[in-house]
């Protein structure tokens, strides 16, 4: 299988990187970190400029209908320079609203939020997680109401990523029982939003609906399999900005044991500490490699090949996170775990990552519970 990028997939790109290369050093991005804000809308502008926040959007909403793999080559250098925007929390609402089906039907207030989206007037969230639910994405107690015409939510939703940051929420809700997916305006009377910053320096909140206006999202057919199918594009998503972030670990780490001197030379002239960093790379190529499958795979019809090929990812992807880490702040040394150079903030990142919609032993559960896998098929 060929995994080279299109001539226009390496402008997008070369472009992104020379904007982030110049404008989101570490220095800069650490000001971004320490605001009150804890996100930028300078570079957020930048990046509708460049086409990032059209690229996932449907061409009928004014977007480019960027593929898995656009996504995957836009996260990649967004990990790489350790972006704190919210531009993943927004691409998988975009895909949320895409997945159910409502704006394709003629829906105009989906349509709506798709154009402004495109446009990066909005931002999206994905309300994934409930306390006490640890990975299970079907353990949902918060619960939709029918009052009339209108519909209200109650329930507790946590660490939802920028989710303080967005100005429209998706919400998965019980709704008669079963679990269905709605839209909540940031504004909306009855929420409560908690605010935070996580240890890898991104944004989260806490979410409380105490009889919050939502509107349905996609009708009956949007219910748990379009929530898992969401949950698993934006764990591609992770995967391709761990993908970034490897390299970008990789690559400090090498020029720091140029600098570092032991016994009188450089410690990268010592060959077991060589040995440790092909390693290291090699990591990082098996875990972009089966990213990249896991890209092309997304778009399967069927459901199966899709889930195996994105639990596979985040497995490679999170033990090559840990290994990588792990040796690049031992290779650092002491430095390796302060707030003064990136490897540690890399290192942070690729944690929590990890952790994210799914950890090593979760993703290798559902791997293994998939029936291809008993079949040996998968």
């Amino acid at each position: 299988m060929d995994f080279t990028f299109t001539d226009e997939q390496q402008q997008f790109a070369d472009a992104l990187r020379r904007y982030l290369d110049k404008n989101y050093g570490f220095e800069a991005r650490q000001a971004i970190v320490r605001s009150d804000a804890g996100v930028s809308d300078t570079h957020w502008n930048a990046f509708t400029e460049l086409g990032l926040t059209a690229l996932p959007v449907p061409e009928e909403q004014g977007g480019f209908n960027g593929s898995p793999v656009d996504l995957l080559v836009v996260m990649q250098e967004l990990g790489r320079a350790l972006v704190i925007e919210p531009y993943w929390a927004t691409a998988v609402g975009i895909e949320a609203l895409r997945l159910a089906g409502s704006a394709r039907a003629g829906n105009s207030e989906d349509t709506a939020l798709l154009e402004r989206a495109a446009q990066g007037e909005i931002k999206l969230a994905v309300a994934f997680h409930e306390p006490h639910a640890r990975y299970d994405l079907f353990s949902v107690e918060t619960t939709a109401t029918q009052q009339g015409e209108h519909v209200t939510l109650k329930g507790d939703k946590s660490v939802v990523l920028h989710g303080a940051q967005a100005d429209y929420w998706i919400v998965p809700a019980r709704f008669d029982g079963e679990i269905a997916l709605f839209v909540v305006a940031r504004d909306a009377a009855g929420v409560q939003v908690t605010d935070y910053r996580t240890i890898d320096g991104q944004r989260a909140a806490n979410l409380k609906f105490d009889s919050t206006s939502a509107r349905r999202l996609g009708g009956s057919e949007a219910g748990a399999a379009t929530l898992e199918h969401i949950a698993d594009y934006g764990t591609l998503l992770l995967c391709a900005e761990a993908i970034g972030a490897l390299d970008a670990l990789n690559h400090a780490t090498a020029e720091y044991t140029k600098t570092r001197q032991q016994f009188g030379q450089p410690i990268a002239r010592f060959q077991a500490l060589q040995h440790r960093m092909v390693e290291m790379l090699i990591h990082a190529e098996q875990a972009r490699s089966v990213t990249y499958l896991a890209a092309v795979r997304y778009s399967s019809s069927d459901a199966e090949v899709r889930r195996s090929a994105v639990s596979a990812a985040k497995v490679r992807v999170g033990q090559a996170a840990r290994f990588v880490g792990q040796q690049a702040v031992q290779l650092h040394g002491g430095m390796g775990v302060t707030n003064e150079v990136a490897a540690a903030h890399l290192f942070k990142r690729l944690a929590i990552i990890e952790t994210t919609l799914g950890d090593v032993d979760h993703h290798l559960a559902r791997f293994a519970a998939l029936p291809g896998f008993a079949r040996a098929e998968v």
